[in-house]
């Protein structure tokens, strides 16, 4: 259940920072950790992980509910919201952040807040009006000029030389820029289902908890299916990558966050304090990391429109 209390206000802000630089920190390790191409870049870890430390962190939390607060619906919900995020979500976004680069993905992934206003008018019968369309012309600003600035480099690529390298890093970019979107959704949708869990069982640590296990259950699932996916568990359990395991804590820890932020605060607040991710993913990978990327005016102007956009939507 969200309080509303100032108290409680500024703990879900202070929650939601604390999830913005574990998730933006993470975005770094998982290019530092993965090259574009490979087979695994540790998203099933990832999810793993997230599920080991919050059912551990629900442990420890010594969850007061009682029966009653218990029921199908809110453990439906937060399973849903678990396949949504910690499986497609999370998924797509680590595509993402290994064929663009944590900058540019990070900067895609402001399409979060665009699908959710969506989602909120059609679903949820919600106005759309006020600063929101002029928010959501910028986010889908911010994407259009972005994607073609990658189009650009992309062409550019593929005309710079005659080896196979060129075009594989070609189709990269331009899969990059499918992937991330794609997470936006899944993200938009998983948060949604997450806030109608909370309202019916108010408690962020049985939540994640859930959301994580059946994220991990769906990927168990896919990998019937899916060689790349069998590939990456069979790599967790043979080998050891320090980056893939500080990309699944910080997740892990960033979802759990991201939950305890929307149990004391509104989706918008907690929105509007998540989108600085992309300023702090800049920072880390040009000052601290000092990562193989290289900050472009075109990519920081696109993250810029991107958060304001997203300023003027929570205005509304």
């Amino acid at each position: 259940m969200e309080h509303n209390t100032p108290s409680a206000a500024r703990m879900g802000e202070l929650f939601a920072l604390l999830s913005a630089a574990c998730f933006a920190t993470a975005n770094v390790t998982i290019n530092r950790g993965s090259t574009a191409g490979d087979a695994d870049n540790g998203a099933f870890l990832s999810i793993l992980l997230t599920a080991a430390v919050a059912v551990i962190a629900m442990l420890l939390s010594g969850s007061a509910l009682s029966p009653k607060n218990l029921n199908a619906f809110g453990l439906a919900w937060f399973a849903l919201g678990g396949v949504l995020t910690a499986f497609v979500g999370r998924i797509f976004l680590f595509a993402s952040v290994q064929s663009l680069g944590a900058m540019r993905a990070s900067t895609v992934k402001r399409l979060n807040p665009f699908f959710a206003v969506i989602l909120g008018t059609l679903v949820l019968g919600e106005s759309l009006g006020g600063w929101m369309i002029p928010g959501m012309a910028l986010i889908f600003t911010s994407f259009v000029f972005l994607a073609a600035d990658s189009w650009h480099r992309s062409a550019a690529i593929a005309v710079s030389g005659g080896s196979r390298a060129p075009a594989v890093s070609s189709r990269l970019l331009d899969l990059g820029l499918v992937y991330g979107p794609i997470s936006a959704f899944a993200y938009a949708l998983g948060y949604l289902a997450r806030k109608q869990g909370l309202n019916l069982i108010p408690d962020p640590f049985l939540g994640t908890a859930v959301g994580a296990l059946a994220g991990t259950g769906a990927y168990l699932l896919a990998s019937i299916m899916i060689p790349a996916y069998r590939t990456a568990i069979t790599n967790t359990l043979r080998r050891v990558n320090l980056w893939f395991y500080f990309t699944g804590l910080l997740a892990s820890f960033g979802q759990l966050c991201y939950f305890v932020a929307l149990s004391h605060s509104s989706v918008s607040r907690v929105a509007l304090i998540a989108s600085m991710e992309v300023f702090i993913t800049i920072f880390l990978s040009v000052w601290i990391f000092r990562t193989r990327e290289r900050l472009t005016a075109n990519t920081l102007f696109a993250a810029c429109l991107g958060v304001v956009g997203t300023g003027l939507i929570l205005l509304q």
